[in-house]
Formats: C-alpha cells, structure tokens, sequence
C-alpha cells in the first residue's frame, strides 16, 4: 500500500512485533518475505522499508540476502540486527562472528546525538540484544552513531541516504525508548501515512465480509476465549445468522469451563451456539501420550473430526488465527523460525485453504488488538478481559502423559489461584495465570506422616502482546495463600513451586 511500512522478513521471532509497534503509530504496515522482487517492492510505494532481525549468519552458506540496489531506490530504510549485519556486508563493510553470543539488556551510547534517528533517546538508555555476528567495520559512506557499554557498534547509518541500521532490537518492550526510535524512522524519515486505526479495520473487515460470505454457508468455532468470542460477534454482525457457531467441549477445559462459555454466548451475547461435548473421544485419543507436538496434532486431527460431524456442505470455515499463532507455527511470508506447531494446522484444514474455504480475519492482529476490536463491538469487559488460553486447553498444562484425575487435581488447582487473583485484583494486573501439572513427585509430610505427592507448578506473566512477556510480581501472601490452599484442598499434593522466568528465553506455556 502506498504510504506504508514494508517490512521484509529474515526469520526473526521478533518480525511480527516491528509490524505491531509500526501499526500502534497509526501507519499500516505489512510483511513480506525478504527475498520480494524490487520491481514489485517499487510498486507498491512503501514510505520505508524495515528489514528484520533474524538466526542466520550473513557469513552462512545459505544466508537470506537482498538486492544491493534496494539501497538505490531511494527510499527510506531501517536495518534492525540482521539487517544491519546484511547491509554493512552488501556495502563493502566487514561482519563478523562473535566468540560469545550477545544477548539481553545493554546500554546505549550515543556518539552523534543529533541523529534523527535517535531524537529524543536518551544516552545510556537500556537496549536489548540478539546477535551472533558484531559489525568491526562500516561500509564508505556511513558514520558510527552508537556503541554497547562493551563497546559494540549498535548504530549506524549513511551520510548521505536515508539509510539507518541498529544492532539491537527496538520493538521489544526492553529497548526502552525503542518505540520513540520507531517513531522517528516511521513519522519523521518515512512521513508514512496514519492510515491505520482498529475503527477502520472493524468497518473494512465487516464490509469484507459480507461481500464474500453474504449468502453463504459459513461455519466457525467458538470455545469461549477473547479470540473466538469477538470474531462470533463480529461475524454475526456482518453476516446474521447465516454463520453457525460450533462449540466443542474437548474434555480439556478449565473449572466449570463449558457451563459458563455457553452462558456468555448465548444469554449475553445472542449468539446461536450449538454445543457438542467431546471430552471422551478426545481424552481416549490422548491416552498415553507424552510429546506436546503430537498431543497438539492428536487435538487438531480429532478436532477436525468432530467439528465437521453431522455438517452439510460448507462454503467457508472462519478461524481466529492470531499474529503470534502464525509467528510461532510457521513463517509468515518469510522464514521466520517455528517454535511450536499449532493445533489447528492438519492436513484437512491446509485442504481448506487450497481451495480458498478457510477466512483468517485476525490473522495480522495481536491479542490486545483483538482486545480493542471486541471494545468497539460492545462485548462486555468481564468477557474480554479473560486471560488468553491455549486451544489445546489443559494439554499443554499437564506434562507428560494425560489422564483424568490429573485434569482433575490441575482444574482445582487452577481454579483456586485464578479465584485468589480475582478476590484480591490481581486478575486483571496480569496477562495471564495459570497452573500447570508437573510429571514429578515429591517428598512431603502431611498430618505426621510421610508423603509422596503431585507438584503444582504457578505462572503468571505481564505482557502487552503476547510477544514478550515478564514473570508476575505477585505479592508474597498471595502466593502463600495458594499454595496452602492447593494443599490443604488437593488430596495428592504436596508441593507448589512458582515460575519466575520471563519470555524469553522461555515460552510462556510449558509445552
């Protein structure tokens, strides 16, 4: 789109994140993989071009490398870790291997504090770094604009072309002023257009819809999350009652789970909601399973088996497919690394989208966007406000193999931390919480007695995206109270640790 904010992409995590922050300025962005053809990058008249950090080394055998004239076109360009490792080498600058991987907080200082890149960063601010390859020397033409406390090459850029590149990560939450650095190069080099907002997108999206789907048969399944709520909602505005909502109860939900989803849906929201409780066929599937990757696939195979059971023909299937979940399950449109594999992607849903049935509405938005769009369409803050769940449900909350008095002592256990939370307001102060069913036991005495019982383990994390996220500080009595709880009113444990690792290096579910 002209106007906007090309993103082109070399595998980093982080990729989606650069389009999330570009996007909170009021500028569309889009991504696109990093080997786009220059004639058709010229065409679309980007106002700047971002290229991404990503794993690989521009020294690699099959390193992902660009066109050196994209620094000809003239147009504004930002290089973030990879891309400022690519454009020094392309440039005639000298890249190399570090001895030690750089990661996490340094500080930076400033050589040429009136660069416009850098108006109004502070020096000695906090950055955050990635990186495996160090610049030792700028290609002719550019100047030094910032180091690491260490002394590493952090920033540069040309004397003569709008062309900036920054060794660390300025769309992490870490990278204090990161966000005003994006400002800089979006609003002031670029001059994108502020052409985006979530008023639009909700009014396009509707409009999309009914061009597409008016008439048609659509299906689309609910399970009670923000996701799959606003999506039901938004679809229903725009299409009436030609969408059927499809709820699945996979026997992997959390206390009173199903009860309360179908009470949302259909007394407060006016949704037609058919419900279909598969929780046997699913735990049956399930039995005896350890691996996460194949608990996730067992759960999308039968999924798919038992969503379209009893179904006539179907015109097209809407899914709630969010920016993270791409990001972590394949690349999008570039080769962004995969971490986990999501439960939706089966071989009969990838027959879908050949043949153009599957609608993926949210797939370039991140939770809290969702968040914004279900605010726009009036859903209540009691249900939008509920901490993301994962769609395999308690699965990937139970390490190990799955049985029923393990989802039975985790959904107690569960229940009472998020009981705990909402009592004393901090349910709402973190992104989410939960408890999670470790395949361990432990020494214990209880009543006198020698125990050996099950351990609980507690997470809760502060985040705005999902993208990153930091450990919960919760107080102390809090956190006594739960677990003197779980133990008190859990026959069978014995023990209760907590999470404190933030995101990353860890996800923020354990499998």
């Amino acid at each position: 789109m002209k106007g906007s904010i090309v993103i082109l992409d070399f595998g980093s995590q982080y990729t989606q994140l650069i389009a999330r922050r570009v996007r909170e300025l009021g500028v569309f962005s889009e991504i696109y993989p990093y080997n786009l053809n220059l004639d058709e990058l010229r065409a679309m008249e980007p106002a700047g071009i971002i290229l991404s950090g990503g794993p690989s080394s521009v020294s690699d055998e099959n390193a992902p490398m660009i066109s050196p004239q994209i620094y000809d076109l003239g147009i504004p360009i930002l290089g973030i870790c990879y891309g400022m490792q690519l454009t020094v080498h392309l440039l005639g600058g000298k890249v190399e291997k570090s001895l030690h991987r750089e990661y996490g907080k340094a500080y930076l200082s400033l050589m040429k504090k009136d660069s416009v890149l850098f108006q109004g960063v502070r020096d000695n601010s906090v950055i955050w770094m990635s990186h495996g390859d160090s610049v030792l020397r700028v290609p002719e033409g550019f100047e030094i604009v910032g180091k690491s406390q260490d002394g590493v090459l952090t920033a540069i850029q040309h004397t003569q072309k709008p062309i900036y590149c920054v060794q660390f990560h300025p769309e992490v939450v870490h990278t204090e002023d990161g966000r005003i650095l994006l400002g800089n190069f979006v609003k002031g080099i670029a001059r994108a257009t502020m052409n985006w907002s979530m008023e639009n997108f909700v009014e396009k999206t509707i409009e999309e819809l009914r061009t597409k789907c008016k008439g048609k048969r659509v299906v689309l399944g609910v399970s009670g999350g923000v996701d799959s709520t606003t999506l039901a909602v938004l679809a229903h505005r725009a299409l009436g009652t030609d969408v059927k909502a499809i709820f699945v109860n996979n026997g992997l939900l959390r206390y009173q789970e199903a009860e309360e989803v179908l009470a949302n849906l259909r007394d407060r929201l006016g949704l037609a909601v058919e419900y279909i409780d598969a929780s046997d066929r699913f735990l049956s599937a399930l039995e005896g399973v350890n691996d996460p990757e194949q608990k996730r696939k067992i759960i999308g195979k039968v999924f798919v088996d038992v969503f379209y059971h009893g179904l006539s023909d179907f015109d097209f299937l809407i899914q709630g497919t969010l920016y993270p979940d791409v990001i972590e399950s394949n690349a999008v449109k570039g080769p962004s690394q995969t971490i986990k594999t999501h439960h939706n992607r089966v071989k009969e849903v990838e027959e879908l989208e050949k043949q153009g049935k599957i609608i993926e509405p949210f797939r370039f938005l991140f939770k809290d966007e969702v968040r914004e769009v279900a605010r726009i369409l009036g859903i209540p803050e009691d249900i939008l406000g509920r901490h993301p769940f994962p769609g395999p449900g308690l699965a990937v909350r139970v390490i190990g193999d799955i049985t029923r008095e393990k989802l039975e002592l985790l959904r107690k256990a569960d229940h009472i931390f998020i009981s705990e939370l909402k009592v004393t307001g901090y349910y709402d102060k973190v992104w989410q919480a939960f408890a999670v069913f470790l395949p361990i036991r432990s020494v214990g005495v209880m009543g006198d007695e020698r125990s050996y019982g099950h351990v609980i383990a507690l997470r809760s994390v502060t985040s705005s995206d999902g993208m990153t996220a930091e450990w919960g500080r919760l107080p102390l009595d809090i956190l006594e109270r739960v677990a003197n709880r779980i133990v008190r009113e859990i026959p069978g444990v014995n023990r209760v640790v907590y999470d404190i690792t933030s995101k990353p290096p860890a996800t923020i579910e354990w499998e």
